[in-house]
């Protein structure tokens, strides 16, 4: 079942992910998807926030995952956007955080998607510029063949 959710602001999209961060529990995995300076790093900020986690979050574009301990539980963030070889998620420990006791938030789902959990949150982010500039239309829930 999908949930849509609107954002008219930055701090909307920021207080939306913040919320997820503080219901999401262990072994929880997402789906991150969205165009490029759709919002996806302040969603992921803000999601950071909603679990206790207190460091400077950033995109791991170049090193593909980043792992927070410091909050509620362990916080893994994915960009699997360079990844060349599937084997590469291997390399990383993929296993041991989708299925371990932390979150994981994957952006770039698709590029993995035989990798994802069944039980996969997919959070979807659009633009929508006749709502406006900062507009956000998120969509929690949906099909993982579509990201």
């Amino acid at each position: 079942m999908e949930k849509i959710l609107e954002s008219y602001t930055t701090e909307d999209t920021y207080n939306i992910g913040k919320s997820m961060g503080e219901n999401s529990k262990p072994g929880d995995v997402y789906a991150l998807s969205g165009d490029l300076g759709v919002g996806k790093t302040v969603f992921t900020k803000g999601f950071a926030k909603g679990l206790g986690i207190e460091e400077h979050i950033s995109s791991p574009t170049f090193t593909i995952l980043n792992s927070y301990e410091d909050g509620r539980m362990p916080f893994h963030h994915f960009d699997v956007y360079r990844i060349g070889d599937i084997e590469e998620m291997d390399e990383i420990g993929y296993e041991d955080c989708f299925y371990g006791d932390g979150v994981s938030l994957v952006e770039w789902a698709g590029i993995i998607k035989e990798l994802m959990p069944e039980n996969t949150i997919v959070v979807k982010i659009e633009k929508d510029l006749e709502k406006g500039f900062d507009y956000r239309k998120i969509t929690v829930g949906g099909d993982l063949e579509e990201v």
